[in-house]
């Protein structure tokens, strides 16, 4: 397997090194500095948190848009769910786009691409022109996205490339409570009158900082052994996701109409002909969208299965509570997000001692991140049972921070070791693939969780409703954590 050949704005491309031992994982050059500067990692992590933060910005921001474009509910679901599905769906190709074109050109354009799209939202007249908006932003995230995973894969070693896996982890599960944060501040804030607009207008200087820094810090990588586009695979793909994420989330809204029910009915259909198909292109010495080859890794198979529980768990918690503390607490936007600050305190601190709890008690870090969060949950069900409808900020913020302090421990290093044995040649592939299963099941979150704890409002009331859902959450946190003692005690 071929050395990826990097190339920064001001050298001339690097000679690609011999064809190591077969089998072996691909990295750069040992006796080579890294290509990926303090300053590139920054630019390149900064493209990893915008997606994120507006998956969940826009969480608390829902009551405002439908009160200023009468959205209704079912509506209101596609503004969170067809950012997601799009992301989803597009993320593997994205990912083979940036091996093939160019990492830092794909990187450019999906981030240029994300900065209009989000001023389409933000100019958004009309509840479906927002709808329409909020698809193309997520097609700009899924080709922006996976170019940041394999740009670190391909231009770090050791423990440059560990210190960056951890800080990407740290930096992805902090934007998922950031964007709630900063979506109350903003609705709230109402800058020059733009109220929910804002927290979409609020990435165009953002957008335009990371253009000028990738510019001149981020390398150019790209795979020595470029593979055209999968058509059969992506087009299936992108069935298999569409069929089981859309009716998932607009079900419920819409009220389970035949066609939610004939999509759901067609995904294990659809999912077989994809992997079936797959495989073939594989046995036939092609490049399929997602090699079944590199489903066969250990670490990225073992680091998947717990990816999955994981987030949708974290997604539906997330969406859960904004509705929650909003509508049930009668917390304004503000408060409502200031709730999540311990969290997302004690997350990014556990993302930053994580290497070094690794080097010490290995995977066990995992198994212990899990019984905190389930501490943290426990809390936040005592307090809820006995406080409400007088619950505040300060009796929340045990239980929110100790969860935070759990899941800290768990989602960089689930994402470090997934991608731990990926080649460098495949690194695109492999980001794609842990960043479309990590999306879809997000979006699995809001539309399982969230539709269940709409759902027992009706009939329980939103107290109840919401025990019983943290109640299912604990039984993911449980999984994961069971899960995670499979996993091998040493870690790379």
């Amino acid at each position: 397997m071929n050395e990826t050949t990097v190339r920064t704005p001001s050298a001339p491309p690097t000679a690609p090194s011999a064809p190591p031992t077969s089998g072996a994982a691909t990295a750069p050059d040992p006796s080579a500095p890294s290509a990926l500067r303090p300053l590139g990692l920054f630019t390149v992590l900064l493209g990893a948190a915008l997606p994120l933060i507006d998956f969940f910005i826009v969480n608390v921001a829902l009551p405002a848009i439908d009160a200023d474009l009468a959205a209704g509910p079912a509506l209101l679901e596609l503004v969170v769910g067809g950012y997601g599905v799009a992301y989803a769906v597009l993320l593997v190709l994205g990912g083979r786009l940036g091996d093939t074109a160019g990492r830092r050109r794909l990187f450019l354009l999906g981030m240029a691409a994300f900065g209009i799209t989000s001023l389409a939202c933000g100019l958004a007249p009309t509840a479906w022109t927002l709808v329409g908006a909020r698809v193309a932003q997520g097609a700009a995230a899924a080709l922006m996205l996976p170019q940041v995973l394999a740009t670190i894969q391909a231009t770090t070693r050791g423990p440059r490339r560990a210190r960056a896996m951890s800080l990407y982890g740290a930096t992805a599960g902090l934007s998922m409570v950031a964007g709630q944060i900063l979506g109350g501040v903003l609705v709230a804030a109402d800058l020059a009158g733009t109220g929910w607009r804002a927290v979409f207008l609020v990435n165009i200087p953002f957008v335009l900082l990371g253009l000028i820094l990738a510019v001149r810090a981020v390398p150019e990588t790209r795979s020595p052994r470029p593979a055209s586009v999968d058509v059969p695979g992506t087009l299936l793909l992108a069935v298999s996701l569409v069929s089981l994420l859309l009716p998932l989330t607009e079900g419920r809204a819409a009220g389970w109409p035949l066609w939610t029910v004939l999509s759901l009915a067609a995904f294990p259909f659809a999912a077989t002909a994809f992997y079936l198909t797959e495989r073939r292109a594989d046995r036939l010495g092609r490049t399929p969208l997602v090699p079944p080859s590199l489903l066969r890794l250990d670490s990225l198979r073992r680091g998947l299965v717990m990816v999955v529980p994981f987030s949708i768990g974290f997604s539906g918690f997330m969406f859960v509570m904004a509705v929650a503390l909003q509508q049930g607490l009668a917390m304004g936007p503000v408060r409502a997000g200031l709730a999540l600050v311990p969290m997302a305190l004690t997350f990014f601190a556990a993302s930053l001692a994580g290497p070094r709890l690794i080097g010490r008690f290995g995977s066990r870090v995992v198994t212990a991140g899990g019984v905190l969060q389930a501490l943290g949950i426990l809390l936040l069900l005592v307090e809820l049972r006995q406080g409400w409808p007088g619950v505040g900020l300060a009796a929340l913020a045990p239980g929110v921070a100790v969860a935070g302090l759990g899941q800290g421990l768990q989602l960089p290093v689930l994402i470090r070791m997934v991608l731990s044995d990926v080649p460098a040649d495949r690194a695109g592939v492999g980001g794609g693939v842990m960043v479309t299963t990590q999306q879809s099941a997000l979006a699995l979150g809001v539309a399982t969780l969230g539709s269940l704890f709409l759902a027992l409002t009706a009939s329980l009331g939103m107290r109840d409703a919401l025990l019983l859902t943290l109640l299912v959450q604990l039984g993911l946190i449980a999984l994961t954590t069971l899960l995670s003692l499979r996993l091998p005690r040493v870690m790379n």
